[in-house]
């Protein structure tokens, strides 16, 4: 798909993978549901109205327990950064955990230190972002960014942006300003929501760019009436995720973090989602933009599946946390360990930060194809293989067509395409696949959303 003129293809046909998945005699997808319902709890939610019972995976495909192939354009919540089960990453795993399967940073072990230094090797040169505290999650890791931050400042109030998501964790969820997330209990104390730069619901009612940035700019007023001289730090995805793949105007968060460091704050990018070359031109979400961040927060990709995260920061940041002890049992443990280290060295080795641009922009020219063909779509925004389509019921009101995004959700799982949904309103299809998809996998993706906005009836 080289171009917009290039014609959407009629032909949905998965590609075939050369992988032969295992014959699986485990239980069936009735049984496993029947487990979860009763023994687990039912906050766990799962997709689709018919939940997949998804047993076996290899690179960007999935399989269930019938067999069934599909293309992954999710990556198990963007968390599968270079493949499932990529094969050095599988053979690595089993070498330490023939080893040894656990020990605490308590002891010393080379894995921890080796990973620390290539991660800090891929931030900016004169960054000073080099010291890394490993986490299990990233609410986690969040949570011990806002504590440094309070330390090293001396200051308590934190701002995050409306639309964002930091978090699971009670204060992480403090962070969080997007209703569908949070619970009715008090989590948002020394919390403040200001204004993303969302420029297709522009909450001023402007326009870009004559607007004048009054999104950003807005920081300045919101500091000196809520919170004047207190400010620890200021918290913001570089491309908001959950929120429905949200990319602001170019200068914005280099106004916000030229007013929030005036005021004494550090500046945080959360990257659990755009890090590690998703968005394709840079290998952290925060260089599309300009800015350097005080700290960096990382999860998902990070391990590919791993539970893992971290917190990365400059040593003088880091030191005020050695004033009490402060431990994390699993954290930095040499399977997760070896795991990030071998996602990490793939990435370098594989081109595949280039192949996100690359099939990235394949995709992106395909979805505002069908922008100009299915009157649904409202935009169409991201970059790299971070990617968003807004639904609206008329474009002229933006109206959110919920309905209708669940039922092309639907149908795309029907042609074997699996996808994600996010927004405030769940009108937005997000597409954030494992970063090893080809040309033949865009092609489909594209073809099998084609047929699926054409199957949607007319109302």
């Amino acid at each position: 798909m080289a171009s917009p003129s290039a014609g959407v293809k009629k032909c949905v046909t998965l590609p075939k993978s050369d992988h032969v998945p295992a014959r699986y005699d485990g239980p069936c997808r009735e049984e496993v549901l029947a487990l979860r319902r009763e023994y687990l709890t039912p906050a766990l939610l799962t997709y689709y109205k018919e939940p997949l019972n998804i047993v076996e995976g290899h690179m960007q495909y999935l399989w269930d327990d019938t067999g069934r192939q599909y293309l992954d354009a999710f990556a198990g919540i963007v968390t599968v950064s270079v493949g499932h089960c990529h094969p050095k990453i599988t053979e690595r795993i089993r070498e330490q955990v023939g080893k040894l399967c656990h020990t605490t940073t308590i002891y010393l072990h080379p894995n921890i230190g080796q990973y620390g230094k290539l991660l800090a090797d891929h931030f900016p040169a004169d960054s000073g972002l080099t010291c890394t505290y490993f986490t299990n999650s990233g609410s986690e890791a969040n949570d011990m960014a806002i504590l440094m931050s309070r330390l090293h400042t001396g200051n308590f109030e934190v701002i995050s942006l409306r639309n964002g998501y930091h978090g699971g964790l009670q204060s992480s969820m403090g962070l969080t300003a997007h209703g569908t997330w949070k619970y009715p209990v008090p989590h948002s104390f020394g919390v403040k929501h200001a204004m993303p730069g969302y420029c297709y619901r522009c909450p001023l009612g402007l326009t870009y760019p004559a607007c004048d940035m009054k999104c950003a700019t807005g920081f300045e007023e919101m500091i000196a009436y809520e919170t004047p001289g207190q400010v620890a730090a200021f918290i913001g995805e570089p491309i908001q995720g959950v929120g429905g793949v949200i990319d602001p105007p170019p200068e914005y968060f280099k106004i916000v973090y030229d007013i929030v460091r005036k005021h004494g704050g550090l500046c945080i990018a959360d990257e659990v989602q755009t890090g590690f070359g998703r968005t394709g031109h840079h290998f952290w979400g925060f260089e599309n933009w300009g800015v350097t961040p005080d700290m960096v927060t990382m999860a998902k990709g990070i391990g590919n599946g791993a539970a893992l995260a971290a917190c990365t920061t400059r040593k003088e940041i880091a030191e005020p946390l050695t004033q009490r002890i402060h431990f994390n049992t699993f954290g930095g443990n040499p399977v997760s360990m070896i795991q990030g280290l071998t996602t990490l060295q793939i990435i370098d080795d594989e081109g595949i930060q280039q192949n996100a641009l690359k099939i990235g922009t394949r995709i992106k020219e395909g979805l505002l194809e069908l922008q100009q063909k299915h009157q649904l779509i409202g935009e169409v925004r991201g970059k790299g293989l971070m990617l968003g389509i807004e639904l609206v019921k008329d474009r002229a009101g933006k109206e959110p067509a919920t309905a209708e995004t669940v039922e092309i959700f639907e149908r795309a799982k029907g042609k074997g395409l699996l996808i994600g949904k996010g927004g405030l309103y769940g009108n937005v299809l997000r597409i954030k696949p494992p970063m090893c998809l080809n040309a033949d996998d865009a092609d489909f993706l594209i073809a099998s959303l084609d047929e699926a906005f054409s199957d949607v009836p007319k109302k």
